[in-house]
């Protein structure tokens, strides 16, 4: 480095206004999801952004929405996730078990179904827009009724938090 124009001199040393960002980037990610570590959130981030770039390439959308979903439930609520193929839920909050269901932008009914035989007492409905913004909603199961069939339905907007 040469001058302020690359960084700050501070006790001794040069440090780089790439740094100071980096730390301020770091900081702001972490205050967004306060129950993730660093690195899973730079995981999911990277991951958001090669689903975004995928799709203005090819025009086409990276299908990896559940697993986008399912970790945005894990930094955005720090859920537990289940090892991969646990059948009755996707992961643990706390007490409670949790099923992930995302909404993705292809989506056009933005109508999730759950098995009324699974092992949760939680229902974490994501969505993802067009434009990969995340929004979620976290649900008791007795608000999906008994019902009758193996499948219980949940629309976005029949479900407030």
């Amino acid at each position: 480095m040469t001058g302020p124009a690359d960084g700050i001199w501070d006790d001794g040393e040069w440090i780089s206004w790439d740094w100071i960002n980096g730390q301020l980037a770091d900081q702001e990610m972490q205050a967004e999801y306060p129950e993730a570590s660093l690195d899973v959130i730079r995981v999911f981030e990277d991951l958001v952004e090669a689903a975004r770039e995928y799709r203005d390439v090819t025009g086409r959308y990276l299908q990896i929405w559940g697993e986008l979903g399912e970790l945005y439930g894990e930094i955005k609520y720090g859920i537990e996730r289940h090892a991969p193929g646990t059948k009755g839920s996707d992961g643990r909050l706390g007490n409670d078990w949790v099923e992930i269901k995302t909404i993705s932008p292809e989506k056009g009914n933005r109508t999730v179904q759950v098995k009324r035989a699974g092992n949760f007492n939680k229902l974490l409905v994501v969505k993802i827009t067009q434009d990969f913004e995340f929004e979620s909603k976290l649900i008791d199961r007795k608000t999906l009724g008994k019902g009758k069939g193996k499948q219980a339905k949940v629309t976005w907007n029949s479900v407030e938090e």
